[in-house]
């Protein structure tokens, strides 16, 4: 049965589904909590994510995972500095029919025309292809050989990005950078789950993984997301935060305009308020607090600061001002 985003059990729903969606995700991955926490936070929220980690993190098999338990439409587009922006989009081809020999032109739909799209190494690829996801994200339509093509929902960008130095790599534009709600960087793991891993990828293949949510009731929980009421305490507690990140300001602590060249803009307040909802809900709460916003504050607001010179000739890095403003 269909889950009703106004019935007062969806929140319960939700999270029975979560814990479904959690263990099905286990299953083949190990570890990484905290990343996986924020996947499902930024989903619900209906945002898109940065991954960010070396190389062999399980970052693309954590995507494609998620997919699988949410039975979602999946592509993957590997990112290197000859791709296109038809690559991602589509381009025209033309087509001839056989009866009649009459040849026209017919749109091929690219890869973004997926539920779940994943951008592997985006920072490999030059500005003018990055620029293409640029309005499937922030507008989730598409315009291509003179016509737009809306996206079916839900529709969720997940990019990967190595944080290693090297030739080849292209920095995301801040423009886009700032479309991403939540950056989330993911560790080394532990000892023990570092052996964990090695004995289940070394032995027999996992348990397939099984959907954990549908397609509809995704949706729905969507939806529940924006309903959750928020006191404006919250709200202001979170607008307070950003505004702190911007030098110069009425407001702005010292250390702030010291270290910052410029700070986050209202997406990141409104990215806070809805990923504490989201968070909120998946621990069973009715509304959140703003101890949820501050959780939050890291992966919403670390790409959408500046450090400047004197930072880095310190060695203050944007977590580091990040954790300041939110200590208490």
């Amino acid at each position: 049965m269909p889950i009703d985003p106004n019935d007062p059990a969806a929140a319960d729903q939700l999270a029975e589904a979560y814990r479904r969606l959690r263990a099905e995700i286990g299953k083949v991955i190990v570890g990484q909590d905290e990343a996986i926490e924020g996947l499902i936070v930024a989903l619900l929220a209906g945002g898109h994510v940065l991954l960010v980690g070396v190389p062999g993190l399980a970052k693309t098999l954590l995507v494609r995972t998620l997919a699988q338990a949410l039975d979602l439409d999946f592509s993957r587009v590997q990112f290197t500095p000859d791709l296109m922006p038809g690559d991602i989009t589509g381009t025209e081809i033309i087509e001839e029919d056989p009866a009649t020999g009459r040849r026209d032109f017919r749109f091929a739909k690219g890869p973004i025309f997926a539920n779940v799209v994943l951008a592997d190494e985006v920072n490999r690829t030059p500005p003018k292809t990055q620029a293409a996801l640029l309005e499937a994200m922030q507008e989730h339509r598409v315009t291509a050989a003179g016509e737009t093509f809306t996206l079916e929902e839900p529709f969720f960008v997940l990019a990967t990005q190595n944080p290693i130095e090297q030739e080849g790599t292209y920095p995301l534009p801040e423009a886009q950078l700032d479309r991403f709600m939540l950056n989330l960087w993911l560790d080394y793991p532990s000892f023990e789950d570092e052996v964990s891993v090695v004995k289940s990828t070394t032995g027999a293949s996992p348990a397939p993984v099984s959907r954990a949510i549908s397609r509809e009731d995704l949706l729905a929980f969507q939806k529940l997301v924006r309903a959750v009421p928020v006191a404006d305490s919250v709200v202001e507690h979170a607008v307070r935060l950003v505004s702190r990140t911007r030098p110069g300001r009425e407001g702005t602590p010292d250390f702030a305009t010291e270290y910052l060249s410029y700070g986050a803009g209202p997406r990141a307040s409104q990215y806070l308020v809805l990923g504490a909802k989201a968070l909120a809900l998946l621990e069973g709460r009715l509304t959140p607090l703003a101890e949820h916003v501050d959780r939050l504050a890291v992966p919403v607001l670390r790409h959408r600061i500046v450090t400047n010179f004197a930072a880095d000739a310190d060695g203050v890095s944007s977590v580091d001002v990040i954790r300041r403003l939110t200590a208490r």
